[in-house]
């Protein structure tokens, strides 16, 4: 008899307990973003674009020449991971203001929207509000 008390006690915490988060869940307002389109939108995304071109053709170079004059394969891989590297270090460096300034505008637009939750356009299947445009407005602010 004891037992049965406390299963049924159990699952009564359980059905308690799933109804409270969903009741916190409804409370969320769900907006999408289509990273990509703000990213490239950002005012500043072609000029970095451009740096990082540059930067990666001198690396290119930089790593043509130093290949030719090598003849060891392991040593030619070697240096052309290396530049590699460098040219993916020079790409984060470069992006991650980028990326500050479209969390920071996401953020701004969330709060005048009263959005509590914002995902990726690509990982909702149906429903939230769409806030892509209202972020690169707020880019194109600064």
């Amino acid at each position: 008899m004891f037992m049965r008390k406390a299963a049924v006690s159990m699952v009564m915490g359980f059905v308690a307990a799933a109804c409270m988060a969903g009741a916190a869940f409804a409370a969320d307002v769900i907006g999408t973003i289509e990273i990509q389109k703000a990213m490239f939108q950002h005012p500043k995304f072609e000029q970095v674009q451009k740096q990082l071109r540059s930067f990666s053709e001198k690396k290119q170079k930089e790593a043509q020449t130093a290949i030719e004059k090598e003849s060891d394969d392991k040593k030619k891989a070697q240096i052309f991971q290396s530049k590699r590297m460098e040219v993916a270090k020079e790409e984060q460096k470069l992006m991650e203001p980028l990326e500050k300034d479209i969390n920071l505008a996401i953020r701004t637009v969330a709060g005048q929207k009263k959005i509590t939750v914002v995902v990726e356009r690509t990982a909702v299947f149906f429903g939230g509000t769409d806030i892509t445009d209202a972020v690169i407005a707020q880019l194109k602010k600064k």
